[in-house]
C-alpha cells in the first residue's frame, strides 16, 4: 500500500474543498492501493513562509514546519484538491508548497480541480507547472468539475456525475502506475 496525501487548498470562510477532498479521499480508499490521509490547509494553517533558512537546507526552526516536513515526506504519491482563484491556484497551497523542497521530490501527484466554467483546469495547469519544479510528477489524468455547486445538493453533500466518478478511477489508476516506477526512482536518487 502506498501513502497517498490527499491535500486541500482552501482555507477561507465557507470553503468547499473539504467535501470535494472527502469525495476524492473515498475514491482512493476503494481503489485499495491506498492509506488515504486528508490534509486540510485551512487545519495545517501554515502562516506566510518565515523560516530564515532556504527549505533546501531543511534547517527548520519551527515546529509548524517540522511537523509539515514529517506529513509530506511520509507520503508516496499526492492528490491536489484546488479550486480557481483569479486564474490560479489559493496562495496558502503556494506557500504550503514552497515551505518545502525535497521532501516532495519522485513522487506522482493527480490534481482534482473546481471551479466556474473553466472548472478549475487553469489553476490546475499552473498547479502542474509548479509542482514540476519541486521533482514532482504531475499526472495528465484529472478530475475537473465545471460549475461545481450544481454537485452540491440540497443536503449540502457533493455528489458527482457518472463522468466524474470515471474520470477519478482513471486518474486512481495512473496515480499508482506512477507510485510504483516513482520509488524505483526515489531509490536511486
Amino acid at each position: 500500500m502506498y501513502n497517498l496525501k490527499i491535500i486541500s487548498s482552501t482555507v477561507r470562510p465557507g470553503r468547499k474543498g473539504p467535501m470535494v477532498a472527502a469525495w476524492i479521499a473515498a475514491k482512493a480508499t476503494q481503489n485499495g492501493n491506498f492509506n488515504v490521509e486528508v490534509v486540510d490547509l485551512g487545519e495545517v494553517n501554515l502562516p506566510m513562509m518565515n523560516e530564515a533558512h532556504h527549505p533546501i537546507m531543511k534547517k527548520y526552526e519551527h515546529e509548524h514546519t517540522k511537523q509539515w516536513s514529517a506529513k509530506i515526506e511520509e507520503a508516496d504519491a499526492f492528490i491536489f484538491v484546488t479550486a480557481e482563484y483569479d486564474y490560479n491556484y489559493p496562495a496558502p497551497l503556494r506557500n504550503a508548497i514552497e515551505y518545502l523542497a525535497s521532501e516532495w521530490g519522485y513522487k506522482a501527484a493527480g490534481i482534482v480541480s473546481y471551479g466556474g466554467v473553466s472548472a478549475g483546469t487553469r489553476a490546475a495547469n499552473s498547479l502542474k507547472s509548479d509542482l514540476a519544479t519541486m521533482s514532482v510528477v504531475p499526472l495528465s489524468q484529472g478530475v475537473n468539475f465545471p460549475m461545481f455547486a450544481q454537485f452540491i445538493n440540497d443536503k449540502e453533500e457533493f455528489v458527482p456525475n457518472e463522468t466524474s466518478h470515471k474520470a477519478a478511477e482513471t486518474m486512481l489508476r495512473e496515480l499508482v502506475r506512477w507510485t510504483k516506477g516513482l520509488k524505483v526512482v526515489k531509490e536511486n536518487k
